[in-house]
């Protein structure tokens, strides 16, 4: 992509911010929210191959330190800023406020950027695009249903799940001739595999958090929307202050020094997590999420390094396309499993007679314990992460 085509969709970003800003109903502002996601999606990938194209192997750790604050910290601290806005401001704030933001990055990358690479036309397939929308969709629309009426959830997860295998076999098919919408070679790559299969946990970790949390400090603690988002500003910022530091040890040691304490810091806090009641004090809430929040600085950057660092160049771009559609399917679908966790058993402690916050209670310690239990496979898998070769990029089956 060059960079007019960039601009153009920086451009389609802010005009539908300022869209959302004054959008009159639900549906107009889901419509421009939409839109948003298409340039996050495109913006991301972008910003990790042009990383792993322009910086040497030996200083990407301190640069995926400083990315990892945009993908990972961002998400951590939004709800504490959305508090903060929804407390003092009408909603249509949260677009207002980002809105100069946009425009100022918009100069800045007019005035500074440059390609990198030589762009090239690459027809789009489609039937891959159409795929991979009813079957991403598909596969957490249904999930997300399951908790609350499993009649209407199991028919969109059976379409999406079909929809993603005839999606797989189409991209075999096309990445023999490099016309693949998503290169599928990338996952010949141990290491890549095992770092997205980590970063899915990561991930999972990451929105389990950041969803539950404030719904238990509000419904179960009845916490307002700022408190709630005051107590959960330490962990985010944390998690930002620790990442440029995480890139710098992972340059000078490698990611087996991070990866293996980070990923039982994050099992450890997701454990302590389980046991919160209608009791627990709050503070014991802020020391769970700070260290939920240090486990995950210590992942993100060595997996996002030593994934992509395993791949040819040719692969740079599909690889940062695998770990953008991963963070966000991990999301999506953690988010989803654990409200339909949380929403089963609240329901069902319901109709015996439980209060609604003692029900409520119940359901997250539930879901947490959901995501105890799939936290401890990433401790074996971050032994076998391996960091790439220094010198010239690896070839796949590393």
């Amino acid at each position: 992509m060059n960079e007019r085509r960039l601009g153009q969709c920086w451009c389609g970003g802010i005009i539908h911010t300022l869209h959302n800003a004054v959008a009159p109903g639900f549906e107009v502002l889901l419509v421009g929210r939409i839109v948003q996601a298409t340039g996050t999606a495109i913006m991301m990938p972008l910003l990790m191959t042009t990383v792993m194209t322009l910086v040497a192997p030996a200083s990407r750790g301190k640069t995926m330190g400083n990315i990892s604050i945009v993908i990972s910290v961002a998400p951590a601290i939004g709800p504490t800023i959305s508090g903060i806005i929804l407390s003092l401001l009408d909603w249509r704030w949260m677009f207002l406020i980002v809105l100069p933001i946009a425009v100022g990055a918009l100069i800045l990358g007019a005035s500074r950027m440059q390609n990198v690479t030589t762009p090239r036309t690459v027809p789009l397939d489609v039937l891959s695009f159409i795929l991979s929308a009813f079957g991403f969709g598909g596969f957490v629309y249904g999930l997300s249903n399951l908790g609350a009426d499993p009649a209407t959830g199991w028919l969109p997860l059976g379409i999406g799940v079909f929809a993603l295998i005839v999606f797989v076999l189409r991209q075999l098919q096309l990445q023999r001739t490099d016309r693949a919408l998503l290169d599928l070679r990338v996952f010949t790559s141990r290491t890549f595999t095992l770092s997205i299969s980590m970063l899915s946990i990561s991930m999972i970790a990451l929105f389990c958090t950041i969803i539950l949390l404030p719904l238990y400090m509000q419904n179960v603690l009845g916490m307002t929307a700022l408190s709630t988002g005051l107590l959960l500003l330490p962990g985010g910022l944390t998690m930002g202050l620790l990442a440029p530091f995480v890139g710098r040890i992972y340059d000078r040691r490698g990611p087996t020094i991070l990866l293996v304490p980070g990923s039982i810091i994050v099992s450890g806090a997701f454990w302590a997590m389980t046991m919160m009641g209608q009791t627990t004090q709050p503070w014991m809430l802020m020391v769970s999420h700070i260290g939920m929040s240090v486990g995950l600085s210590m992942l993100f950057t060595p997996l996002f390094t030593s994934g992509l660092g395993t791949l040819p160049p040719k692969l740079y771009s599909h690889g940062s396309a695998v770990v953008g559609t991963i963070q966000q399917l991990a999301g999506a679908i953690g988010t989803a499993l654990f409200i339909a966790v949380m929403t089963s058993q609240s329901a069902a402690l319901m109709t015996q007679g439980a209060s609604e916050v003692s029900a409520t209670a119940s359901g997250i310690h539930d879901a947490f314990l959901c995501g105890a239990i799939i936290s401890l496979f990433a401790i074996p898998a971050a032994f076998l992460v391996r960091r790439p070769p220094l010198g010239t990029p690896a070839s796949i089956g590393h």
